[in-house]
């Protein structure tokens, strides 16, 4: 059986704590590897690396840092298949999407490489007699991230290569359901020539994750992942002194109007619900059909998603895969078989799902709920499954209402051709991120990644400006400096000195 250790001070380490994890072929539902769950020993072990390589990272010319992260842009792209293989194998995800996924997270890596321009400061001459002030940004030392088993590769690279372009070294602590991709993430860097200790990777459970949000060398906290454990998160760092981005859950709208192509609308729900399975934040779980439409827009998404091909994310056939674990697809379908009590339309059902000679995979079919209620356990919980509800409101207004008054403000997305309405959604609805006609709104790396309310806790969103700015410190330099006229008697410098 494969073992996945740490990643510390740029070489494996073998984890000692004595406790393993299993990990599982999604699509065959047989464990193929255990990972290393590390004990607070190991979680010092891995900060103090850290902290060591801050000393000589932290005071690093640019030019020397972005030279390494061009390398490893370069190792990336070079490694594409190998890293979208290790996310099939233990996410599940079908081999095209996870080749998605990492290209999202080599924009990022791209952001970095350009960081020289976003770490340029600002100067005012002559504020007062001779006095300069200026302002820079510096990095804050250690810094751990937490990321979900959703992305494996993607979030984690939402987050280090920025930090460690900012000065600041870094502790990894991915996912223990799909650890793999993060340890090749971290060899490909080491390759690139980033020295020792500046990026570790420590597996484990909750025992790593409160070592981290406790430790005192640690500076800050990114986190993606749940609401709930995004509220402890940001609690617990903040009480200790940290900063903290901790992006949470979501139940994404998408609002379409009567005036809509009803034809891109209903591609657009398909793709947007049903893609990686539906375990994505940025997934829309909750379509909000306007007067008329309803009928037909649910008639166009369900013709589209009985066609999708399901199967073993190896297979280049397959659009969508299994789910990560059996406890997970247990749980989504517990929401389709409950819907029916709940008032809802079971349009599809696929509950009862499974692939030829696979099956003891994590296997379910997608499901449309209709005419749900927003008081049902469907409409009011993160699902992270392949569940589309829909919701019928007569008007605009009530559409924006039902979709304000939800917990959640990741993202939403219209679909109109109307440009007065799409103008209006766009500054009244409560969200972070919004699409028009688009029906993921995830921003390009130069943008920033974030929601509103339940789905983020802290003042930055992840990457963008506003990832530059989480992971470095401004100061404010006020300078005076006697004018070389006013030398000492006796002194000539050879200045005029009537002035």
């Amino acid at each position: 059986m494969k073992t996945v250790n740490h990643w510390i001070g740029g070489r494996a380490v073998d984890g000692t704590s004595g406790n393993w994890g299993p990990v599982t072929d999604p699509a065959t539902g047989a464990v193929t590897t255990q990972v290393a769950l590390a004990s607070a020993a190991e979680v010092d072990a891995a900060v103090a690396s850290a902290k060591a390589a801050y000393a000589t990272w932290g005071t690093s010319s640019l030019s020397a840092r972005t030279t390494v992260l061009f390398r490893y842009r370069a190792l990336l792209d070079a490694h594409r298949d190998d890293i979208a293989a290790l996310i099939t194998a233990e996410h599940g995800k079908v081999h095209s999407d996870a080749l998605g996924e990492v290209a999202r997270g080599l924009e990022i890596v791209e952001l970095a490489c350009g960081i020289t321009t976003q770490l340029k400061g600002e100067l005012s001459t002559q504020v007062s007699s001779r006095v300069d002030v200026s302002s820079i940004r510096q990095s804050i030392g250690v810094v751990a991230g937490i990321t979900p088993f959703n992305f494996p590769a993607m979030v984690p690279m939402w987050m280090f290569p920025l930090a460690i372009a900012c000065g600041n070294t870094f502790v990894l602590k991915p996912s223990e359901k799909d650890p793999s991709a993060a340890n090749l993430l971290a060899e490909l860097a080491t390759e690139a020539g980033l020295p020792d200790g500046v990026l570790n990777v420590l597996h484990g459970d909750r025992v790593a994750v409160e070592g981290l949000l406790s430790h005192p060398d640690v500076a800050a906290v990114s986190f993606v992942g749940s609401t709930p454990i995004a509220r402890h998160i940001h609690a617990t760092a903040t009480a200790q002194g940290k900063r903290v981005q901790a992006l949470g859950g979501a139940k994404n709208h998408m609002l379409v109007l009567p005036d809509a192509d009803l034809d891109a609308a209903a591609d657009a729900a398909v793709s947007a619900a049903y893609g990686s399975a539906g375990e994505r934040c940025m997934a829309i779980s909750a379509v909000v059909a306007v007067a008329s439409i309803a009928d037909e827009l649910v008639a166009k998404i369900r013709e589209r998603a009985e066609k999708i091909k399901i199967g073993p994310g190896n297979d280049p056939s397959s659009e969508m895969g299994p789910l990560i674990t059996r406890a997970h697809r247990d749980k989504v379908a517990s929401y389709v078989t409950g819907a029916a009590a709940q008032g809802a339309e079971v349009v599809l059902d696929g509950t009862g799902f499974t692939v030829d000679g696979h099956e003891d995979g994590h296997w379910i079919g997608l499901s449309l709920l209709d005419r749900v209620s927003t008081e049902s356990d469907a409409y009011r919980d993160e699902i992270f499954g392949p569940v589309l509800c829909v919701l019928r409101v007569e008007t605009y207004e009530e559409g924006v209402a039902l979709m304000n008054a939800s917990p959640f403000g990741n993202g939403t997305a219209i679909f109109t051709r109307d440009g007065g309405a799409a103008r209006r959604f766009q500054l009244e609805v409560e969200a972070g991120m919004v699409g028009v006609n688009v029906p993921i709104p995830v921003p390009v790396g130069y943008h920033s990644f974030g929601g509103w309310k339940d789905s983020l806790f802290g003042d930055h969103h992840i990457y963008g400006n506003d990832g530059v700015h989480f992971y470095t410190r401004g100061k404010v330099v006020t300078t005076r400096w006697p004018d070389p006229s006013d030398a000492p008697a006796g002194v000539d410098l050879g200045f005029p000195r009537n002035h």
